[in-house]
């Protein structure tokens, strides 16, 4: 037996039509969905990032702002930049690129972001909607696995959901969205005891901890449905996951691959969360 690989890419690339079609819409409407991306210093990850959400973001018709600010930038000098953004009618999402410089408090910068721009899914607005199963913009990340198990339509109800890793960014919303979905899910992080006995008891299994090939073919169950969020560097300096692929996709049903897998998924989840701002702006048009 050989798992059947989910292509992210492929599943990104179909659900961008969709948006591509809705933004042209919006456009006869006089409408161009904005996102604003703030980039604070120059690590080479997060430039990545923003290129490519620059690139997607141009493709399907959004306009695209990068704001480029030094890494000696004060706190209340990017929050300004912020509240500047959120009064600007053109912007419909703002992202500030993390990791941010010592010097700023990161929840700060999520909680100057106004609940309506946060297409990030961060602002703790959002999140408490999220968590009462309330319509909002949802993480990235987590919305994304949730799509390409739709897509592959993987039944979620009722199944047993473990989740490796308790980030407010991918870990806790994850879990969060599977149980919505009517799953029974359980935690595990750093200080759980005895990993593989609650892996191996897993329906699904979500990895991210960020650690490169941890989740071995004897911590999952056969036929489980393994979805690998790590993104990290093995000994040769080649991107891998969290799960050691080559090992673990002879005994699951499904799993994601690295690269192609969740990463496509997290920057279409921010088009499709642009978007929606967008839309919600003709639906509720702002008072001038």
């Amino acid at each position: 037996m050989s798992a059947k690989i989910i292509d992210g890419k492929q599943i990104a690339a179909s659900i961008r039509k969709e948006i591509k079609a809705e933004v042209d819409t919006l456009l006869k409407k006089g409408v161009i969905p904005g996102l604003a991306v703030i980039l604070v210093g120059n690590n080479p990850a997060s430039r990545t990032y923003v290129t490519n959400k620059q690139i997607s973001c141009q493709k399907l018709g959004m306009k695209s702002v990068l704001i480029e600010l030094s890494d000696t930038i004060t706190e209340k000098e990017l929050l300004d930049k912020i509240e500047e953004l959120n009064q600007d009618s053109s912007i419909h999402g703002i992202l500030v690129q993390l990791p941010l410089p010592k010097q700023i408090n990161d929840k700060k910068v999520i909680e100057t972001i106004i609940p309506e721009k946060d297409v990030d899914g961060f602002h703790p607005i959002n999140i408490g909607k999220m968590m009462t199963g309330q319509d909002t913009f949802l993480p990235c990340t987590p919305f994304g696995i949730m799509e390409m198990l739709r897509y592959e339509s993987i039944p979620i109800e009722g199944k047993h959901v473990v989740v490796i890793g308790r980030s407010n960014i991918v870990g806790k919303p994850s879990g969060q969205l599977f149980l919505n979905e009517n799953a029974t899910v359980t935690y595990c992080h750093s200080k759980t005891k005895n990993l593989s006995f609650f892996t191996k008891q897993a329906d699904i299994l979500v990895a991210a901890i960020g650690k490169a090939k941890f989740v071995t073919a004897d911590m999952v169950k056969d036929n489980a449905i393994v979805i690998d969020v790590g993104m990290n560097k093995d000994e040769n300096g080649k991107l891998c996951g969290d799960v050691d692929f080559e090992q673990v996709k002879s005994k699951v049903s499904y799993i994601t691959p690295v690269p192609g897998g969740v990463g496509p998924m997290t920057i279409t989840m921010l088009l499709y969360n642009t978007l929606k701002s967008a839309s919600m702006d003709i639906q509720h048009p702002q008072l001038s």
